[in-house]
C-alpha cells in the first residue's frame, strides 16, 4: 500500500511532517486538505481522521497516524537513517526536551496568538472537531511567550550549530517551523536581538527539505 500524507500547504503542522519525510527520504503520495474551506471538518475527512486535523499519514500497512508525534515515531523506526531523534541516550534526552520546548513554547505560542485574535478563527480557537470561543487574553499571553521563546532559542544557539545534540534533529524542524510561522502574527527574529537564531536559520535554509 502507498504511504499517503494528508497535508495543507499553508499550515505549519503538516509542514513539519513534510520536512521530516523529506529528510528521511520516505517516498509518499500527498493529498491536500483545504483548511480555509473547512474541508477537515467534513464527513469525508472525518472518516480519515476523526480529530479533523492535519497532518495525517496512512502507512504502507494501512494504519492511520493522526498527529506529528505518531508520524515522527513511525518515521524514525521505518527509516532509522538519518537519525532525527538523537543517537546516544543523552542526545535522545536533549532532542526530546528541546523538541517539546519548540512545540509548546514556540509553535503553540504562535497558534495561541493567531487563534485567539484572528476574526477568521472566531469560534475556532482550537483545532479539532469541537468549537471553542476565542479568549483575547490568551493572544496577549501567547505574544509574550513567543518573544520569550525567541530569546531562549537565541541563547541556546550561542555556542552550538543545532538546537539539540551534535546534528540536525526534529528539534530543529519544529523550532524552525515555529520561527517561520511567527510571521503570521507579525513577529520576525531581530538581527540585534537574535543573531544566533538568524545564523542557525540561514544554515538550515541550505537543506532542501526546509524549502517545503
Amino acid at each position: 500500500m502507498t504511504i499517503t500524507l494528508y497535508d495543507c500547504a499553508t499550515a505549519p503542522s503538516p509542514r513539519r511532517a513534510r520536512i521530516l519525510l523529506a529528510e528521511k527520504d520516505i517516498a509518499h503520495e500527498t493529498v491536500q486538505v483545504d483548511l480555509r474551506a473547512g474541508e477537515q471538518l467534513g464527513q469525508a475527512f472525518r472518516a480519515i481522521n476523526p480529530l479533523c486535523t492535519v497532518p495525517a499519514l496512512r502507512t504502507d500497512e494501512g494504519a492511520m497516524l493522526t498527529d506529528n508525534a505518531a508520524i515522527i515515531a513511525w518515521a524514525e523506526a521505518f527509516r532509522p537513517d538519518p537519525p532525527l531523534l538523537g543517537t546516544t541516550p543523552l542526545d535522545k534526552a536533549e532532542v526530546a526536551s528541546w523538541h517539546w520546548r519548540a512545540e509548546f513554547e514556540g509553535l503553540l505560542a504562535v497558534a495561541e496568538v493567531l487563534r485567539n485574535s484572528s476574526p477568521a478563527m472566531a469560534g475556532r480557537a482550537l483545532p479539532g472537531p469541537v468549537d471553542y470561543a476565542q479568549i483575547p487574553a490568551l493572544a496577549e499571553r501567547g505574544m509574550q511567550r513567543l518573544q520569550q521563546f525567541l530569546q531562549a532559542l537565541d541563547t541556546r544557539l550561542a555556542d552550538r550549530t543545532f538546537v539539540a545534540g551534535e546534528r540536525f534533529s526534529v528539534a530543529d524542524i519544529t523550532a524552525a517551523v515555529a520561527v517561520d510561522f511567527a510571521r503570521i502574527v507579525k513577529v520576525k527574529p531581530d538581527a540585534g536581538l537574535h543573531p544566533n537564531l538568524l545564523r542557525w536559520r540561514e544554515l538550515l535554509a541550505q537543506r532542501p527539505a526546509m524549502a517545503l
